[in-house]
């Protein structure tokens, strides 16, 4: 059963030849109405022609008005065809040349060659449209990984935000107080290992709900916002800031003992001060209470032992007139004294 002819554009200068190529191709396929066999006998003609609508160009190496090399330059330049040489220049140098050139082969016109020309026609078309699809199927390849791709940054992104909406404090963006809980146990367990200090300070914003009373939530939910700005400021990276409840903080500071954090807190406790003589804050007193307790000095049993008593020196300090930095230590062994 014959083969259904392929478009093919013959580019030969000489008539016989041509007449002797298409009786060859004829005598091979079937002829449809999508088939046809056009013949040009310049370099000009070829190129004038709508290329893309031929699936093989049978092309002669020597033209009256340009080589086949300039040719299928010009074509390739336009268009991904299938150009295969028909030539009587049998040259291993000029036939590797054309290949070399996008050429898809090389026949040279000696022998029985028009007997293996619908073969090596329909052998270079099969293997171009396997190219063609092969070429398709790996854009869409690439396509959809660079779509993968996105999908996984976008997703990632997501990923990203939801992990850090899980472990933050909404209104504050410091951390919540879930997340300083395993952080609390992570840095007590690796403080006792190392043999290393910890300390954690409480703090509590005192007058907070006579000033939510007077100026409204809203003021509220901005005054928390500037003690969490003061506080991520202060503190360096290695230390943790949560927000543990209402108007309550609570730091973590690795590697420093009770006395170190007292420069640090005192800074906390000047900078909220001046933030505080803005008109929008100053109508009402608000002050810090603080409490600080650290492994060392207080010798706690448990990570959550050392939250608690840090706790307990806060609530002193609201206790015995407030503003004031209160030490476990201290609480234990005098009275409380303003810092």
């Amino acid at each position: 059963m014959k083969k259904i002819c392929p478009k093919i554009l013959i580019v030969e200068d000489d008539c016989d030849h041509v007449v002797l190529l298409e009786d060859s191709l004829m005598l091979y396929y079937e002829m449809n109405a999508e088939s046809r066999i056009v013949c040009v006998g310049s370099g000009a003609d070829c190129l004038a022609q709508r290329l893309e609508e031929f699936d093989v160009i049978l092309l002669d190496f020597y033209l009256p008005d340009m080589t086949g090399l300039e040719v299928l330059g010009e074509i390739l330049d336009r268009v991904d065809l299938l150009v295969i040489f028909v030539t009587g220049e049998n040259d291993l140098t000029v036939a590797t040349e054309a290949i070399e050139k996008g050429a898809q082969d090389y026949i040279v016109k000696h022998g029985d060659y028009l007997l293996s020309i619908p073969a090596i026609v329909q052998k270079n078309v099969s293997l171009h449209k396997i190219k063609i699809e092969h070429d398709q199927l790996q854009h869409k390849l690439q396509w959809m990984l660079t779509e993968l791709q996105s999908k996984n940054e976008q997703l990632e992104e997501s990923m990203g935000k939801l992990r850090t909406m899980a472990i933050t404090d909404p209104l504050t963006g410091l951390f919540n107080r879930r997340h300083f809980a395993e952080q609390l146990a992570r840095q007590f367990s690796e403080a006792r290992r190392y043999d290393n200090d910890l300390s954690c300070v409480m703090i509590d914003l005192d007058h907070f709900k006579e000033f939510n009373d007077t100026l409204g939530h809203q003021m509220g939910d901005k005054l928390l916002q500037t003690m969490a700005e003061e506080v991520s400021t202060s503190l360096r990276a290695s230390d943790i800031a949560a927000r543990y409840g209402g108007d309550e903080f609570v730091l973590l500071l690795p590697q420093t003992s009770t006395t170190e954090t007292l420069p640090l807190l005192n800074r906390i406790r000047e900078g909220m001060a001046r933030k505080l003589q803005q008109e929008t804050f100053s109508s009402v007193g608000i002050t810090l209470s603080i409490g600080v307790a650290s492994l060392k000095s207080d010798t706690p049993d448990s990570a959550d032992r050392l939250v608690a008593i840090a706790d307990k020196a806060m609530y002193s300090a609201k206790e015995n007139g407030k503003d004031r930095i209160v030490t476990f230590t201290d609480l234990q062994n005098k009275p409380v004294e303003s810092t």
